[in-house]
């Protein structure tokens, strides 16, 4: 799947979680992620660790509701 949507979809949800063809899912928000389209790079930044993935890796995007987790 092209990085653009990848891109698109995350604009129109504001939240989308993505699964890379090594099998990886990462959760994206609008906030966090950023789109190199010149190295064709997806970078997420999160407390835990700040990511590159191959922009033009994803296989899925799932986009979902929030919910109360109990």
């Amino acid at each position: 799947m092209k990085m653009e949507l990848v891109q698109q979809q995350l604009k129109e949800w504001g939240e989308i979680m993505i699964t890379t063809s090594g099998g990886v899912t990462f959760e994206l928000h609008l906030g966090d992620t950023t789109f190199d389209f010149e190295n064709r790079l997806i970078k997420l930044d999160t407390p835990q660790a700040h990511y590159v993935i191959d922009g033009d890796s994803v296989e899925f995007v799932t986009k979902h509701y929030g919910h109360k987790h109990d």
